[in-house]
């Protein structure tokens, strides 16, 4: 059985933390303020990424870090990447940063 949700599923577990829908995947950016907060923001997103054994798309910009989360083995966003997205979130609350809102 597939984990494949809908953009809209997705919109609505992530929207509210600051995540968008970008075509086949969900996407955040944490202003981090330094580079250095961006690379402890990254090590952060690598232990939740291990231990999920699912793996996001990072960029690492001075001042932000950006994340994709995207589910290859079905082409789409999966309940894999709200939870991964959830937890990254999490993460990056702890250091501080927060997600740079769209509008």
């Amino acid at each position: 059985m597939s984990d494949a949700i809908s953009a809209s599923e997705a919109s609505e577990a992530l929207g509210p933390l600051g995540w968008v829908v970008d075509g086949d995947a969900v996407r955040a950016r944490f202003r981090t303020g330094s580079f250095t907060a961006g690379v402890e923001l990254i090590e952060a997103i690598a232990e939740l990424a291990e231990e999920a054994n699912h793996h996001p798309d990072v960029d690492l910009r001075f001042p932000s870090v950006t994340v994709h989360l995207s589910s290859h083995d079905i082409g789409g966003i999966s309940r894999r990447d709200v939870l991964l997205g959830q937890q990254i979130t999490a993460a990056a609350r702890e250091l501080d940063i927060e997600v740079e809102r769209e509008d």
